[in-house]
């Protein structure tokens, strides 16, 4: 019998063989074979392997395809087959006797897309252990985009499909990108193992690309010597960057889409979350101190390793602070070159070859909002070559009028991003700090002995407002830097951020001051010129954008040697050789915090400055503009004009702010008495007055802003931004007087706080003045970055809400479980809403035992969550014994048939339940079922959803049955369910309360 008809015989036997494991590694074996041989053409394969298609469909067509070749092509199919399978898999079916036919076949390729073909059962061997070593040589080469490399990554391939896919998209790409192939298989034969960018030489013939590889490597070696120490706090510690990196949470802004799991670095630049494919640049954006640049010098090391962003074949890093300082125009080439690393040679072949491979180039800008220059788009500039101020230069590469197709990563606090820059952004990626964790995992990596690490960390635990500001990385590491302060302070700890600098402050003087103190005298009288000299520094800079101080500055504000010496001043990289020896303060919030201390400690100090500063719109108004002081700021500003230009105008200035929020907790009167020996105490009085004025009037303002109420419903007050800083410099202030006349003409039923970048360290302040409520509110807090540690900085105030909304806030279980042990005690307390956090069946037990224990709870909503069938089970406990909830929300979760069942069967009796919501549960017809027997005896039911599920018609007509003894019930929602369009026609006419 010859191997044609065999094919045609053992055919389901073949089937079995091929498909019976459900891998299709067999398979794909076969048609490499068969492909190398010259059997199948790349078309036989392509239309063998269609996306989607099934395992069993795809060996049908290819037995179809074999036969219909002739006895030839059989006699390969089955030694081909012999070959792939394992020792006694073929034993159901007899291989037909192989002559000369059998054997391989003479070839000699004359191209290297036909070695490909050739060859491919051993590359697919070769390359499936390296196909990141080999998407990396193509990218580099320029012959495969992003693009590509997802297309071949994607993770329901197994290696050695990843392998193939990589072949079949080279074949695809031509000649030029067979050959970088076959030569870095060939190199890895050579080594005996995967080659990366640091062994692997592109092949010749390429002179710019050759220059370009060199040069690689020069500035690979230089973003590794930047980025190897932390440069973040001044670099002080010394500390190895792998030593102390410590991840925040990374998420994506509310309008880049919902992704479930944490975000990693490597989501930072990569597809996840991308609402612009046309646009070039990534926005991190976080609050000062949230580690953005910490974040940003981990990237910069990881690629200069080749362990991340390995696409891109060059990275150019770039501080917006030190461009500030940029008085000459500039062209892209001299940015590139003169800032980040100047190429030995052939700068304009290299310069070319950035052009032409914009796709390999990564750009990154840290601290867009310390640019004296506002964002804006309206000079636009296309010429790499052409010169220009260099913030008119940054936002044409930002906004992709210049260098398309080069991705930008940009870091920004929130409060300087507005709509006008929003607009040419791929993504915006928010950085939240530390978990818990977090905070943990920084502290152990902080401390080198165990038991300080440990000390410090339990210290934490029992200062619940101290906990909360370690969300804050900047914070977090001046508490673990102080922590001998910290272990000795006793009752006396920090809770504000004022408290925790002016722990820093004291610990640096007393660690760079001579032993020989003078006797009866406070620390900060001893050391009050320093804190003068660096103070009017800061303030001057803050007031101008300058961040990067000259010689000449550090003289015109008195600065001395010895001033520098305390530690909060660290020189600056130099931005070329010429620049002379420069100075930057350890961190812009300390600048900030020593611009406060000039403010208040000053006699000097202009009396409007206060009002000024507290009150936006006469910030220009302020000395902190105008000063004449720093010649690379102020000269760069006359060139451009005004120092608030373009987006800056209209936008709120952060550091103003920051430096307000300080002056509100130096003049607390917990500290009141460091300025006994500064200034008169009339003069800090009036200070404090004025303060207590400004933030009243801002308040006031923000009540007298609250529309009436729509007829039906109560008064709510929707807060801006604008409206929690004046909160935190209330708490800032630790007055209780001050906090009660703040709220005492509060008067709202609701207070939605959503979208406000709202933190652990804004929960803290929140809860210290909304304690002083008159009446309960119902408190929004969705959409913002609370967290575990942000829930437990809620509870002094859960006395005061009779409502918490904290939709998409990344709260866990163990959170949950914090809220409830507090609101259940809480007798106003009586809705909750936690939609799309990170809760599991482990909550339920705690709500479990708020049902039973409260008989005046309200609503529970806890959808898109994690809860299955068990946390089902667990909430019907508690409702079997609760007589009060009216609303009870768990759509997307997972509770499946038996979860409906369980809560159907405790509440079936229910006389308080009107609304329940099971959309999106795999709820099926024996979950219809028992629900349906709820809407025949409830009292009180008014609406059940139960859309996209997988419920049928027999579910839905157990519904309808009981519809028709319960006439109390307005709607059952059963869209996308399991039904046939003639169906859902027949149902809704049968029953008008069906919605489809």
């Amino acid at each position: 019998m010859s191997a044609q008809e065999l094919v045609l015989r053992q055919r389901t036997e073949i089937l079995h063989a091929l498909c019976s494991s459900g891998s299709a590694e067999h398979l794909d074996q076969v048609l490499d074979i068969l492909l190398s041989q010259g059997e199948l053409v790349p078309e036989d394969y392509q239309n063998i392997q269609v996306p989607g298609r099934s395992l069993y469909t795809k060996t049908r067509q290819l037995l179809d395809l074999v036969h219909a070749k002739g006895v030839d092509t059989c006699v390969l199919f089955y030694a081909a087959l012999k070959q792939v399978l394992p020792e006694g898999q073929g034993a159901g079916f007899s291989f037909p006797g192989i002559g000369s036919n059998g054997e391989e076949k003479e070839d000699h390729p004359s191209t290297s897309t036909r070695t490909l073909l050739a060859q491919r059962p051993s590359l697919v061997s070769e390359l499936q252990g390296c196909v990141e070593d080999a998407l990396h040589a193509l990218v580099i080469t320029g012959h495969f985009t992003s693009a590509d490399c997802n297309d071949v990554r994607l993770p329901v391939y197994t290696p050695s499909q990843q392998a193939r896919r990589l072949l079949d998209h080279v074949r695809a790409k031509g000649e030029s990108a067979a050959k970088v192939v076959l030569r870095y298989v060939q190199q890895k034969q050579g080594s005996g193992s995967s080659l990366n960018q640091e062994n692997w030489t592109p092949p010749k013939g390429a002179p710019s690309f050759e220059s370009c590889w060199k040069y690689q490597k020069k500035l690979s070696s230089s973003v590794s010597a930047q980025s190897c120490f932390l440069s973040t706090y001044g670099g002080t510690s010394h500390m190895a960057l792998d030593d102390i990196y410590t991840e925040g949470q990374l998420e994506l802004a509310h309008y880049c889409g919902d992704v479930h799991g944490p975000l990693g670095l490597e989501d930072v630049v990569g597809a996840v979350g991308t609402v612009n494919k046309e646009a070039d640049t990534v926005l991190v954006s976080g609050d000062a101190g949230g580690g953005k640049s910490t974040l940003l010098q981990r990237l910069h090391l990881l690629w200069a390793r080749g362990t991340l962003l390995r696409e891109f074949l060059l990275l150019f890093p770039f501080s917006c602070r030190r461009l500030n300082s940029e008085r000459q125009d500039l062209s892209v080439k001299e940015l590139l070159f003169d800032h980040c690393c100047w190429p030995d040679r052939e700068q304009e072949e290299i310069f070319q070859f950035i052009l032409d491979h914009p796709h390999l180039i990564l750009f990154t800008f840290d601290g867009l909002d310390e640019l004296k220059h506002g964002f804006s788009d309206e000079h636009r500039l296309c010429c790499p070559t052409q010169r220009a101020p260099v913030q008119i230069l940054l936002f044409n590469l930002i906004q992709g009028s210049l260098m398309k197709g080069v991705r930008k990563v940009v870091t920004s606090r929130p409060e300087a991003v507005g709509p006008v820059l929003k607009k040419h952004l791929r993504k915006e990626v928010l950085l939240q700090g530390f978990t818990p964790s977090g905070i943990e995992c920084f502290v152990r990596k902080h401390h080198s002995d165990p038991a300080v690490a440990s000390k410090v960390l339990a210290s934490l635990r029992t200062k619940n407002a101290l906990l909360g500001l370690c969300h804050s990385p900047v914070l977090c590491w001046i508490v673990s830097h102080c922590h001998k302060e910290l272990l000795g302070c006793g009752e006396g700890s920090p809770r504000t951020i004022t408290d925790v600098y002016l722990m820093i402050l004291q610990h640096f003087f007393q660690h760079r001051s001579s032993p020989k103190s003078t006797t009866g005298t406070s620390w900060l009288q001893e050391h009050l010129d320093t804190v003068l000299h660096l103070g009017q520094l800061a303030f001057e800079g803050i007031g101008t954008s300058c961040f990067i101080f000259s010689p000449a500055d550090l003289e015109t504000c008195g600065v001395t040697e010895k001033d520098i010496c305390m530690g909060f001043l660290v020189q600056s990289k130099d931005m070329s050789p010429t620049r002379s020896k420069c100075f930057e303060f350890l961190h812009l919030m300390m600048q900030c915090f020593f611009a406060a201390l000039y403010i208040v400690s000053s006699n000097n100090a202009d009396r409007s400055i206060i009002s000024n500063l507290f009150e936006p719109q006469n910030m220009r108004a302020t000395g902190l503009g105008s000063s004449s002081c720093f010649g690379a700021c102020s000269s760069s500003a006359g060139k451009q004009g005004q120092a608030l230009n373009g987006e800056a105008a209209s936008e709120e200035r952060p550091n103003l702010k920051i430096t307000a929020t300080f002056v509100s907790g130096l003049l607390s009167q917990r500290h009141r008495s460091l300025w006994l020996h500064c200034c008169p105490s009339a003069v800090t009085e009036k200070r404090v007055r004025q303060v207590v004025r400004c933030l009243s009037k801002g308040m006031h303002k923000h009540f007298k802003s609250i529309p009436p109420p729509v007829d039906g419903e109560k008064k709510s007050m929707h807060a801006m931004p604008g409206f929690v800083w004046l909160i935190k410099c209330i708490y800032e202030m630790q007055d209780s007087r001050v906090a009660k006349d703040a709220v005492s003409k509060l008067e709202v039923d609701h207070l939605k706080l959503t979208y406000c970048n709202i933190g652990p360290v804004e929960c803290t302040a929140l809860a210290y003045v909304l304690q002083h409520l008159r009446n309960p509110v119902g408190l929004q807090l969705d959409n913002n970055s609370v967290g575990d540690v942000g829930v437990e900085q809620l509870l002094p105030c859960m006395h005061n809400c009779h409502s918490l909304y904290l939709r998409n806030n990344s709260i866990t279980d163990e959170g949950i479980r914090k809220l409830l042990a507090t609101g259940i005690h809480c007798d106003s307390f009586r809705k909750i809403a936690l939609f799309n956090n990170k809760l599991t069946d482990a909550c339920t037990q705690h709500f479990s035992h708020l049902l039973k224990s409260r008989q005046d709870f309200l609503s529970i909503r806890l959808g898109n969550n994690n809860i299955t069938e068990e946390g089902a089970k667990q909430l019907a406990e508690g409702l079997k014994s609760n007589r009060s909830l009216k609303y009870l929300g768990l759509w997307g979760n997972k509770i499946g048939d038996a979860g409906a069942v369980a809560l159907a069967s405790a509440l079936q009796s229910s006389t308080s339940l009107v609304w329940l919501s099971l959309v999106g549960n795999g709820v099926g017809n024996a979950g219809a079922g028992a629900l349906a027997n709820v809407i025949r005896n409830s009292t009180s039911l008014e609406e059940l959803w139960l859309t996209e599920n997988c419920i049928t018609r027999s579910g839905v007509e157990c519904l309808v049955q009981a519809l028709k003894e319960n006439t109390r019930m307005k709607s059952v929602w059963v869209i996308n369910n399991d039904l046939t369009l003639e169906e859902v026609e027949d149902l809704r006419q049968r029953e008008s309360r069906l919605t489809f």
